[in-house]
């Protein structure tokens, strides 16, 4: 199954150092719905990526296509809530995971 990178934006470059309460509870959210991916099976790996030029967030996952793995994140409860956050989905076409041969 292809598998895509989807990168988490926060809403200003400052983030998540200067994140407000509501942030924070919106964050709570968005990892309490990835964990939910992960245990799926959906989701292979989450979490924040500790950028010299900026923190950001990276979700790896399995999907049929890349209109399925936008979905997974439009309902991100950051997304959903309308707060500046964004997801560039990525394709990585030559993916290899834990179990696999690079000819699978």
């Amino acid at each position: 199954m292809p598998i895509y990178l989807c990168r988490l934006s926060g809403p200003r470059p400052t983030f998540p150092a200067d994140m407000t309460a509501e942030e924070g509870a919106l964050m709570q959210e968005h990892a309490v719905y990835w964990m939910g991916q992960v245990r799926e099976g959906v989701a292979i790996v989450f979490g924040p990526v500790l950028d010299p030029a900026g923190v950001w967030g990276a979700a790896v996952v399995e999907a049929a296509d890349e209109a399925a793995a936008r979905a997974l994140t439009e309902v991100d409860p950051v997304i959903a809530a309308n707060r500046g956050f964004r997801y560039d989905v990525l394709d990585m076409p030559r993916a290899v995971t834990r179990g696999q041969t690079a000819t699978s």
